[in-house]
Parts: C-alpha cells; sequence; structure tokens
C-alpha cells in the first residue's frame, strides 16, 4: 500500500468520542472558514438517511466532511456522487480489486453485492443559498450489522475485513479517502458534473436491470435506465420514464 498525501486546504479533526461526526460538524461549522474532515472512533447518537439510528461498531469507520459550497442547492447535492466515487476508489486502492464493488443510486457503496458504506448529506442555510454541507460517511470496515438491524428487503450489510481480507485502520481508510475527495472535487469544479455523471453510472450496480424505488408510500418500479444531469434517477417504466429525485432503492 503506498503512502498517500494529506489534500492541500483540508484541516483533519480525528476524535475518541462524539455524538455523531454531523452533529460535531454543525458544530465547527459556527467557526470553521475551510473545509474539515471529522473522524471519531466512537459514536454515541450516530444516524443514517430519514434519522434512522446506525449502530457503529468500534474499529469502524465514521467521519463527515465539512464544506463551505458556493452552488445552488441543486448543484451541492451533487456532492454525494462525488463523495460515492471518492468511496468506490479508496476501496479498491485498499484491497487491491475493482471487481467486487459497485455504486448503488442514491449513496451506498456495495461489496459483493452487500452495503459495506453509505452517504448522508446535511446542509445548514436556507432554500436559496446553502451555507454548510457536512457529507456523512459511514463504512463497515471490520463488523457489519446484523441483517436484522436493517429494514425489510434492504441489501445485506456486509464489512470489508471479511469480505477482502483488507484490514486498513480508520485513520489509514481517512487518509486515502480525504486524497480521492479532492481529486473529484477539483474535477467537478473544474469540469462540471458531466465526468463524474459518467464515472459514477461505470460503477452502478443493477444499471439496466429491473429495479424498485420507494418514497414514502409511493412505489416505481422499471429498468433502471441511467442518472440525469441533475443527479435524479431514471426509471423506464409501463407508463415512460419516471425521474425520480429522492428515493430509497431496492432490487
Amino acid at each position: 500500500m503506498s503512502a498517500i498525501s494529506w489534500p492541500e486546504g483540508y484541516a483533519r479533526l480525528i476524535l475518541d468520542e462524539v455524538d455523531s461526526t454531523n452533529a460535531e460538524a454543525a458544530r465547527q461549522a459556527r467557526t470553521s472558514s475551510g473545509p474539515i474532515w471529522i473522524m471519531a472512533h466512537r459514536q454515541t447518537a450516530a444516524r443514517g438517511r430519514r434519522g434512522r439510528a446506525w449502530r457503529v461498531p468500534e474499529g469502524n469507520f465514521s467521519a463527515t466532511l465539512l464544506l463551505m459550497p458556493s452552488e445552488p442547492p441543486e448543484l451541492v447535492a451533487l456532492r454525494s456522487f462525488v463523495a460515492a466515487l471518492a468511496l468506490f476508489d479508496t476501496c479498491v486502492r485498499l484491497t487491491g480489486r475493482v471487481e467486487p464493488f459497485a455504486l448503488k443510486w442514491p449513496n451506498d457503496v456495495l461489496l459483493n453485492g452487500g452495503k459495506l458504506a453509505g452517504i448522508l448529506l446535511e446542509t445548514l442555510g436556507n432554500v436559496a443559498r446553502v451555507d454548510h454541507l457536512a457529507i456523512g460517511i459511514g463504512v463497515n470496515l471490520i463488523a457489519a450489522p446484523d441483517a436484522s438491524e436493517v429494514e425489510d428487503g434492504a441489501v445485506r450489510p456486509v464489512a470489508l475485513l471479511p469480505e477482502t481480507g483488507a484490514d486498513p485502520t480508520p485513520e489509514t481508510f481517512l487518509d486515502h479517502l480525504a486524497a480521492d475527495f479532492a481529486r473529484h472535487e477539483t474535477s467537478l469544479k473544474t469540469y462540471g458534473f458531466a465526468p463524474i455523471r459518467e464515472a459514477w453510472l461505470s460503477r452502478a450496480a443493477r444499471l439496466g436491470e429491473v429495479i424498485t424505488a420507494r418514497t414514502g408510500s409511493t412505489e416505481t418500479r422499471g429498468t433502471f435506465e441511467t442518472v440525469d444531469a441533475r443527479g435524479n434517477l431514471v426509471l423506464k417504466t409501463p407508463e415512460g420514464r419516471v425521474s425520480i429525485a429522492a428515493a430509497d432503492v431496492f432490487f
């Protein structure tokens, strides 16, 4: 495993324990003037998407990147694709393998078909402007939650160590992830979303296959056709093409 340099312009804060790294990012937002990675070895009140409780065994990876974006809110949200690509690249580098990994819309990383990592975006600001963006990232490095802890039909949880034999420390994972994120972030700022979208689609799970997207009580089933220029999931259904901005996807 080659050494990697910490990206210029990004601060780093590593904590033994915190309620949640996204909550700490909200506190840091009051005084931070630039991007900062916040990693914790233990979280006492971690949460996932839609406020769901999230159990984090010690030794797994929990971190949040706090950014001060300048784009409109709809463009800020595209950072989830940047984070997903960075996670994918980091996992490939640390394991030396490409084939077991895939990206699941909107914000999961899969390993051997199971959920390895998730991303949670939270914003501070208003409808017209996002002052701060917190990108929370959790990776099952050594252990995964029991399948009974996830909702029915969800992808089974998996962990990096038992699936691949790779055993990076959280600090090592952070070093690589920060460098990979900075590289893709530079691409987004320089060339826009198109190259990020193309790279994400080349790593997408179940592209061209029938999947189900659920939003509350609404369920849409169709062929996963693409992700559009706004990051929306596009399904081909018997009623026509459907564009979905936010949903939980089931295979």
